[in-house]
């Protein structure tokens, strides 16, 4: 990868190279000494859509950060990363039955979704969360050399591979759709 903590963007992007979670990102990362390029783009980027039409992808190259409510008996829903290509929809009936100890799995809302990882919908990255967040990635994203995730703003992401996002998440490799 690049060399720690650049930022690329056009120049219409805004600089964005001391936004807190960008800065959270970029030192999760580098915990794994991964030190990646992050792009920053003119625009928001909050569906897999408009990023892969600013980068210029595809969008099954995206991978989106979404954050569902997971239920457990006998406990409050716990916050679940899936990590799943941008042409996927998460099967949430699959998803739980693929889980031990989960009952069921729903949407969480933008509040459960800030208060777990500290980042706005449109802007969670893999990693950088404000508390630990059980990860799930999508096998899909394997087909790709590279997939593009977000780097902890709604106009940031960065470049890396299935094979980094389940080493620097913890994650577990599983259909999602």
């Amino acid at each position: 990868m690049s060399q720690p903590d650049a930022l690329s963007a056009s120049s219409a992007a805004p600089d964005l190279r001391t936004h807190p979670g960008v800065q959270r990102v970029l030192a999760a990362l580098a915990v794994y000494d991964v030190f990646p390029q992050v792009v920053a783009l003119p625009d928001a980027v909050r569906t897999a859509a408009a990023a892969a039409a600013a980068l210029n992808i595809t969008a099954a190259e995206i991978a989106n950060s979404l954050v569902f409510r997971a239920h457990v008996e006998n406990g409050p829903a716990e916050p679940l990363l899936v990590l799943t290509s941008g042409a996927h929809r998460v099967d949430l009936v699959k998803v739980a039955d693929l889980l031990d100890g989960v009952d069921y799995v729903d949407r969480a809302d933008a509040d459960f979704v800030r208060d777990h990882t500290g980042f706005a919908i449109g802007g969670v990255a893999p990693v950088g969360h404000l508390h630990p967040v059980t990860t799930v990635v999508d096998v899909s994203l394997s087909r790709y050399r590279h997939v593009w995730a977000a780097a902890g703003h709604s106009h940031t992401v960065f470049r890396t591979t299935y094979e980094e996002l389940l080493r620097v998440t913890g994650g577990h490799a599983i259909e999602v759709a």
